[in-house]
């Protein structure tokens, strides 16, 4: 029985995936220190890999200066893929 409620549970409710969390903090182009505060954490590499590269990857954000992605000024913004997943979600 609890097998059952667990498995039910689960199907109904997705699991909120880093990425998923990034994308919904997102107001306009917004730094990595911006967007770290946003999710609360503070770990600078826990977040680039757990949250900023894979949503780099996916597509679902973009860097303001891509040719220059170490530059001081980089803020990333959300991309139209980026912006129907919220939508979706």
């Amino acid at each position: 029985m609890l097998r059952m409620i667990l498995d039910t549970v689960t199907r109904l409710t997705p699991e909120v995936t880093p990425e998923v969390r990034l994308l919904s903090v997102f107001s306009g182009e917004m730094t990595r220190q911006r967007l770290k505060e946003a999710l609360g954490l503070k770990d600078d590499e826990h977040f680039r890999k757990a949250y900023l590269l894979p949503a780099l990857d996916s597509g679902s954000i973009e860097m303001t200066i891509p040719d220059k992605p170490r530059s001081r000024n980089q803020s990333y913004r959300l991309t139209d893929k980026g912006r129907g997943f919220i939508q979706t979600s």
